[in-house]
């Protein structure tokens, strides 16, 4: 057997203490000679070895030799660390690379890049110290078992005059060149959950930790840092979201503390304080779906609007809006969002609760609106009640909030209307409880849209339906009658007067 022995003078390759080979073919044994020099050298920089007949031999026990997850975990000496030291997630493994002639490196890249391996901050091509004219291309040993090239790879470098010779190469790998997954694996306490994944609000990661995970917060939001270009602070939220104002307490983990971001969601831009606002980027299908439902000319109503997500895209579709939220903060932003996206001459924004939003605005427009309507009109009217903790409950104001003779039931609002559920159909959970709140069935009246999974059994519902006439009309009193068309019309003791004082 022809062995070839390449010795490598402190290039990127950890050091070895050798103590014995062994071979991986049965019944092939390393020469005494070079055992005895293996023992005495103490340390063997950059040991290469390369067999022919695809038979090699193995490196010393206290190198990972084989093919298995080890070449993706950082060195073991990071399990439990809570502040971060890049230095002590190095660790050395061994790979298999092909020597090869400089001149045709990028064409054998190209032909090879199936079994080149692949890492983060990687080179996947080395220097070969001992010959200017070549080079080393590391091969990811998961996919060349035994490291043994493929008769596919075997053919493309016999295409290229390169010689199958495959040798074991001591790879050192270094913070760099792991993944947050891989990092935060290894730090944790074994078994426990790992989680790489957050939300991204501009230049902010949005994590939601769980309790164990705490103790390495710091660590992980630096990882998180590191690993995600563009990102500079990384939040973990501390508490609920507060169901009045949608916002929830947070902690800055790592980088800086500027919590004013700017944000592009369907091709609108955004900007918003994260620390006062409700955002959530996990949203923007949904968004996008119900403004598809969206004509020029039809009439939206988004009762709790936030920054407007629904409002802002809505108007630039030449609908007319009318925004609320509660939160003074969100009612700010979306007064600056509109600005910045000039729609502010197309949306009429209020800052009032949402019961007052459709008792008062919401009623008064459609009481002015809706008995011009005529069976043939193409435009409607929408409402968009994105609270899903609460939303549900704002359903009663519907029940005769207009008080005159219906005319038909052209232009009727269609209400989509948020919610979370536990139940195991929550289909029919949110259907049932928007029933009770209406105080009317809708069964073949609604729809049911599943918009995310927010949590394990906690699904977030959209349910659609047109308000049914016998719920938004109350017909008026004789004596009443007569002035019904000349002015709104009170019900559940609500009058206009009340409401403008």
């Amino acid at each position: 057997m022809y062995l070839t022995t390449l010795w490598r003078l402190g290039y990127s390759a950890r050091l070895l203490q050798t103590n014995n080979f062994r071979t991986a073919a049965a019944n092939t044994s390393f020469p005494a000679a070079w055992t005895l020099l293996a023992q005495y050298s103490g340390i063997i920089p950059g040991l290469f070895v390369v067999v022919r007949k695809n038979r090699f031999f193995t490196m010393p026990d206290t190198v990972e030799d084989k093919a298995d997850l080890k070449l993706y975990s950082p060195h073991p000496g990071v399990r439990g660390m809570t502040q971060l030291n890049r230095e002590a997630f190095k660790r050395t493994v061994v790979v298999p690379v092909l020597k090869v002639k400089t001149e045709i490196v990028n064409t054998l890249l190209k032909s090879l890049k199936h079994v080149v391996l692949q890492r983060p901050g990687l080179k996947r091509v080395v220097e070969d110290p001992g010959d200017e004219n070549s080079r080393f291309l590391i091969l990811d040993p998961h996919k060349i078992p035994e490291f043994s090239l493929g008769e596919s790879e075997q053919e493309v470098l016999n295409r290229l005059n390169v010689h199958p010779e495959v040798s074991k190469y001591n790879l050192e790998l270094t913070y760099e060149n792991f993944k947050s997954e891989e990092i935060l694996r290894a730090v944790l306490p074994e078994g426990q959950e790992v989680t790489s994944g957050f939300s991204r609000v501009g230049h902010i990661a949005h994590l939601n930790l769980r309790d164990h995970q705490l103790p390495y917060r710091h660590l992980i939001g630096q990882v998180i840092i590191d690993k995600n270009p563009g990102i500079t602070c990384v939040v973990n939220k501390t508490n609920i979201i507060d169901s009045t104002y949608r916002n929830f307490q947070m902690e800055v983990l790592a980088g800086e503390s500027n919590l004013v971001t700017k944000v592009k969601e369907n091709n609108i831009a955004y900007e918003l304080d994260f620390s006062k606002v409700y955002w959530n980027p996990r949203l923007s299908t949904e968004h996008s779906r119900i403004v598809e439902l969206l004509k020029p000319g039809d009439v939206l109503f988004d009762v709790f609007a936030g920054i407007g997500p629904f409002a802002i895209p809505a108007a630039k579709k030449k609908c007319h809006v009318f925004a609320n939220d509660l939160n003074p903060e969100s009612y700010n932003w979306l007064l600056h969002n509109c600005k910045l996206n000039k729609v502010d001459d197309k949306i009429k924004a209020f800052n009032m609760d949402g019961r007052d939003f459709l008792l008062g605005p919401v009623r008064e427009e459609l009481s002015k609106e809706l008995p011009l309507q005529k069976e043939e009109q193409k435009n409607s009217f929408h409402i968009v009640m994105n609270l899903p903790a609460l939303a549900i409950e704002f359903l009663d104001a519907f029940r005769h909030l207009l008080v005159r003779e219906p005319c038909g039931t052209a232009g009727l609002p269609t209400v989509h209307c948020y919610g979370f559920s536990k139940h195991e159909n929550p289909a029919k959970d949110i259907q049932e409880r928007a029933e009770a709140s209406l105080g009317t069935s809708l069964d073949g009246r609604c729809s049911t849209y599943l918009v995310r999974n927010v949590a394990p059994n906690k699904e977030m519902l959209c349910i659609s339906f047109q308000i049914p006439v016998d719920v938004l009309y109350k017909r008026p009193c004789p004596d009443e009658a007569k002035q019904a068309s000349k002015r709104l019309c009170t019900s559940n003791e609500f009058s206009e007067e009340k409401f403008l004082s």
